[in-house]
């Protein structure tokens, strides 16, 4: 059981939100602020959500694609959940 250890508070139009990190994470993110990288611990965390959206706009540029060229081809030995199961292993998801 991971126990979480570090609060961030960001505050979003006058309103605060909390967010709770795992010992390794805050670690993670000390370490980024420290190097110089970014100048605190909330521009490592909006990073963080940019990238994650970078990664979910490619996951689903490369299914359309996937899905597109399926379209595209005469006989496909792929069916739409076989294309999902694909992508799901090539990016991590379960």
């Amino acid at each position: 059981m991971q126990e979480w250890l570090y609060l961030l508070n960001i505050d979003l139009n006058n309103s605060i939100m909390n967010i709770s990190f795992t010992e390794k994470q805050e670690k993670y993110i000390r370490s980024q602020v420290e190097s110089g990288e970014f100048q605190n611990a909330s521009e490592v965390v909006r990073n963080a959500i940019r990238l994650q959206k970078v990664y979910e706009n490619r996951m689903i540029e490369d299914l359309r694609a996937a899905i597109q060229e399926g379209i595209d081809s005469e006989d496909s030995p792929y069916s739409v959940l076989d294309i999902v199961r694909e992508q799901r292993a090539k990016y991590g998801k379960k």
